[in-house]
């Protein structure tokens, strides 16, 4: 798995590391996307951008500093439908080489058809996740050029195939094989011993910590997979997306787990393990 990540050249810049655009947002729900953003950045990214409704760029101004802002057209309380048409400029102009869509996008009236309208007209490959995913099970499987990793935790991944979280949670594996072939994603279905499936192939992960039970955990997940997409060393996309997911799902469980250990502490924040302490890097 090391190899996934080659060493930085020592001329190396910025935009050999990928931009990603955190897209999302909306009123009571801003600390989402940027947390997503700090993860992208702490996973290595090049640039990072925070895509929020207009009416809150301020707050995300506010953190991330390194990260990048644009602001876009809003509905009531969070995006509108008609932010899709900057969205899809600004990736192209931009150069985006992969989008977090979900963290702190609300359930507005709006929420569906922006990810519908999203994945029809986007071809960069997208992490979803939080309300990204819950605007896609109401979809269902949509057909899109868009590579796609999703991010469930056992609620979102009921809602995905239309079960019970009690239901996922008594054959983890194959909710995650079946959900990965449904939706034609590379899927982490997150929890206690995290798996990742293409449908095909199943990794468990094996780090990682109760004391990681906490708010924001998943948008620094997000971010991170989603900086891992231009990083990792792969041949296509399909391959990339694995990789990226693994390789993701392995670092972060691992930084909450040496954060957890180092410190003797019950109760990791998501941003303990973007700061790190002792023996976190």
């Amino acid at each position: 798995m090391c190899s996934w990540l080659p060493a930085r050249a020592p001329d190396a810049h910025k935009y050999d590391f990928g931009h990603v655009l955190v897209l999302g947002g909306s009123r009571g729900l801003m600390g989402a996307p940027r947390l997503a953003a700090l993860g992208a950045l702490r996973g290595g990214a090049g640039l990072v951008t925070l895509g929020v409704p207009d009416f809150l760029e301020p707050i995300a101004a506010q953190g991330p500093w390194e990260a990048m802002t644009l602001a876009l057209p809003a509905g009531p309380g969070g995006l509108s439908s008609v932010s899709l048409a900057t969205v899809r400029a600004y990736v192209d102009k931009k150069r985006v080489t992969a989008v977090a869509l979900g963290p702190g996008l609300g359930q507005g009236k709006e929420t569906t058809s922006i990810v519908q309208n999203y994945l029809a007209s986007v071809s960069t490959p997208t992490v979803i996740d939080a309300d990204g995913l819950n605007a896609l099970a109401k979809l269902g499987p949509v057909d899109s050029s868009c590579p796609l990793i999703l991010t469930p935790h056992a609620g979102e991944m009921g809602r995905l195939l239309g079960i019970s979280a009690e239901e996922v949670q008594k054959d983890r594996p194959n909710a995650v094989r079946t959900a990965a072939r449904r939706y034609k994603a590379v899927v982490a279905l997150k929890g206690h011993r995290t798996l990742v499936s293409d449908g095909d192939r199943l990794y468990v992960n094996k780090t990682g910590t109760p004391a990681m039970a906490t708010a924001g955990m998943g948008d620094v997940l997000t971010g991170l997979v989603a900086s891992l997409v231009a990083q990792v060393n792969a041949e296509g996309i399909a391959e990339r997306l694995w990789r990226a997911a693994v390789l993701g799902v392995f670092l972060h469980g691992r930084a909450g787990q040496q954060f957890a250990i180092h410190q003797k502490t019950i109760s990791v924040l998501a941003t303990d393990i973007l700061t790190g302490g002792d023996g976190v890097h």
